[in-house]
């Protein structure tokens, strides 16, 4: 029995079992909060576990821990007499990781202290180990005061950064309260099921068959929402590509765009991939599509996804979107892709996230009020810059998975000002809300993340 399944069994177990997943979540908490590094990225660089299950609850505790940090930092500041040394951030992450299992999970708390207390010594701190195990102890002691005292405490309400919750307040008005509330919860998980092999009805079957149950979501017409998620591995035939996993909200994209056999695509930021897949499943694979992306490391996950699902892309290109027209090869004219005229355009462009908190809830302490001017600027170049690629009578379809209206609405509508060729296409639609320029998906607990759409034609010459 592994250490994972032992402790939620609540079935006696050594006292430093489970130590080392509670080490290595706080060395990934740690460097979420003090190095300023992604989840995604720490959590790639994880060790193989020798139990997959261990690896799932280093997940489950770095996730639940990083959505509700205030309340965490709150008790842990009111448990601590002065805060741990910069030498000690891996103690206070440490700190926070058990305070969300004696808060938040149900593991045995004989098993959440005894682990998480010998996990100090697995930092390389033995005599701290005596300092958490106090700190816990007076937890449990003082829990209803504790919580009571923290929930008073700026920001631990809205487990938010004060910023962006006044932000979210000013464009939603009438929703902030219910988009927080769906952005500190765990996600739904979502399939997208490659119609090129199987239909929705038929892998619905499938799932069923396997003990999973699922129901099909109105409007992506490729997509089954989980009861409950389950790791991929459990899905049917996700090795041989019948499926992916892709929030229904993405999959709106490649409805939208409706590209038709025979076109050619340009897919601008296509790293790592999920709506490349889509746009070639959707047209079975008959289009000529070019996906291009400025990170040749998430360029990779593009290639793989093709692969799994048995799709062939024209083109999978390392390229900056926002530079096209300067891009030259060594002979010095413009590569073949940015010399061509495509008929369909997906923009997915680099935004603030602030849609997908609820998958990365790192963005919620990595996300700076500053970082949005820079961020619209990328985005004006990349429009811009790709505009031109666009055969007349063509559509462009720009999305992000920003809740912001200066990276949605407000870019769309000064692009329009720009560009006396470009004709905002209206979204007839019945999901999400109507915005002053295009249409926006907003986060709830069972339905989509949040994702902004305007679709764009160009004037026939």
């Amino acid at each position: 029995m592994t250490n994972a399944l032992a402790e939620r069994t609540g079935q006696a177990v050594p006292p430093t079992a489970g130590a080392e997943v509670r080490a290595t979540a706080a060395r990934v908490v740690q460097a979420v909060r003090s190095d300023g590094r992604s989840l995604t990225d720490a959590l790639a660089d994880l060790p193989a576990f020798t139990d997959g299950r261990d690896r799932a609850l280093v997940q489950e505790v770095c996730f639940g821990t990083l959505r509700t940090l205030p309340r965490l930092e709150a008790l842990s500041g009111l448990l601590m007499h002065r805060p741990l040394q910069a030498a000690d951030q891996d103690i206070a992450a440490l700190i926070l990781v058990g305070l969300y299992q004696l808060a938040e999970m149900r593991v045995p708390v004989h098993a959440a202290v005894a682990a998480t207390v010998a996990a100090a010594r697995i930092l390389g701190k033995p005599r701290a180990a005596g300092f958490v195990n106090a700190l816990l102890r007076r937890y449990l002691r003082e829990q209803a005061s504790l919580e009571a005292r923290a929930a008073r405490q700026p920001g631990v309400d809205g487990l938010f950064p004060q910023w962006l919750q006044d932000k979210l307040a000013r464009a939603w008005p009438e929703h902030w309260p219910a988009i927080l509330d769906a952005s500190n919860a765990p996600p739904p998980m979502t399939l997208r099921v490659n119609r090129m092999r199987t239909s929705r009805k038929a892998y619905a079957e499938t799932l069923a068959a396997a003990g999973l149950t699922a129901r099909p979501v109105a409007g992506a017409p490729a997509a089954l929402m989980l009861d409950a998620p389950v790791p991929v591995a459990r899905l049917p035939g996700f090795a041989a590509g019948l499926v992916s996993v892709q929030d229904s909200g993405a999959q709106l994209a490649a409805e939208l765009l409706d590209a038709h056999p025979g076109e050619r695509v340009l897919d601008a930021c296509a790293a790592p991939g999920g709506k490349t897949a889509h746009l070639l499943e959707r047209t079975a694979n008959r289009i000529a599509l070019t996906a291009i992306d400025m990170d040749p490391i998430r360029l990779a996950r593009v290639h793989e996804n093709l692969a799994r699902l048995g799709l062939t892309a024209k083109a999978v290109v390392a390229a900056d979107a926002g530079t096209l027209p300067q891009e030259t090869t060594a002979e010095g004219s413009p590569p073949d892709w940015a010399t061509q005229r495509y008929d369909r355009i997906l923009l997915d462009v680099p935004c603030s996230a602030t849609g997908v908190i609820r998958r990365h809830p790192d963005i919620k302490w990595l996300r700076r009020a500053s970082d949005l001017r820079p961020l619209a600027g990328q985005q004006t170049r990349i429009l811009d810059a790709v505009w031109p690629l666009l055969e007349p009578g063509g559509r462009l379809l720009y999305t992000t998975c920003s809740l912001l209206p200066e990276e949605n609405e407000d870019q769309i509508a000064a692009f329009l000002a720009r560009h006396p060729d470009a004709m905002e296409v209206p979204i007839e639609a019945t999901w999400g809300l109507a915005r002053r320029r295009g249409r926006q998906t907003l986060p709830t607990r069972r339905g989509p993340d949040g994702f902004y759409f305007a679709l764009l034609g160009k004037a026939a010459a």
